[in-house]
């Protein structure tokens, strides 16, 4: 008899067992499934974006726009805040109502000089000599603006005019201020420039003497327009 209530008990125990096991899986699940059917909310781009498109016009502009979606549904690397890709390039494009994620993006640096040009901007490498290019000079990130010497009526002899031909040029790429093969230290630049600007640039850079100058880096002004001849110079004197 003790035999037989032995064996019913643990019976009765292991059936317990199962139930709780059974119980606590049915929760589990049902839980599970809550949470993943639960919405969040995630940000979707308002209107296709290019590749190559800086983070920051993307990340304080009007590209993103804010979706609940289930949970199960927000992919991989999805962002939850628009900062987070304020300093990167878009690598891939971007088409309206598709997730933001981090995947789509690349650091700036990694990009090198075409993820800092956008729209208009263009970049031009600057032959010169170590003079004109400012050498152990220049870091990237400056700007300069360019001089020119411009020869008037060449055909006969003409006369020459000297005037600033282009104003606050960022240096993408300075020279270099070490020897760089037979022509000596910093044989050119990387400058960026718009799409026009480049054409009086190449301009001046084949028909004119000219050098690079340095901007200041904080509180840079510009004085008024002026062309300088041999008249203008012998009647202006020490004039500022």
């Amino acid at each position: 008899m003790t035999y037989r209530i032995r064996n019913v008990a643990i019976a009765i125990g292991l059936a317990l067992v199962a139930m709780l096991l059974t119980l606590f899986y049915v929760v589990n699940y049902r839980r599970t499934v809550q949470h993943s059917q639960a919405t969040v909310q995630v940000y979707v781009a308002a209107r296709n974006i290019a590749a190559g498109t800086a983070g920051t016009a993307i990340a304080h502009g009007t590209a993103l726009k804010v979706a609940s979606i289930p949970r199960r549904s927000v992919v991989p690397g999805a962002i939850s805040d628009p900062n987070q890709v304020a300093s990167l390039v878009l690598t891939e494009p971007l088409y309206a109502g598709e997730q933001v994620t981090l995947r789509r993006f690349s650091d700036l640096k990694a990009e090198g000089i075409i993820g800092q040009l956008k729209g208009t901007m263009r970049a031009i490498q600057v032959p010169g000599d170590p003079n004109q290019l400012l050498a152990g000079t220049l870091r990237a990130g400056d700007h300069v603006d360019v001089v020119a010497n411009l020869t008037l009526n060449a055909d006969t002899g003409g006369s020459h005019a000297v005037r600033i031909v282009l104003r606050d040029l960022t240096v993408l790429q300075p020279a270099n201020a070490a020897p760089s093969g037979p022509g000596g230290p910093g044989t050119s630049v990387i400058v960026a420039i718009t799409d026009t600007q480049v054409q009086r640039l190449y301009f001046v850079m084949k028909n004119a003497d000219w050098t690079l100058e340095l901007r200041p880096a904080v509180d840079a002004t510009d004085s008024p327009e002026r062309l300088d001849s041999i008249q203008s110079v012998l009647q202006s004197g020490g004039l500022r």
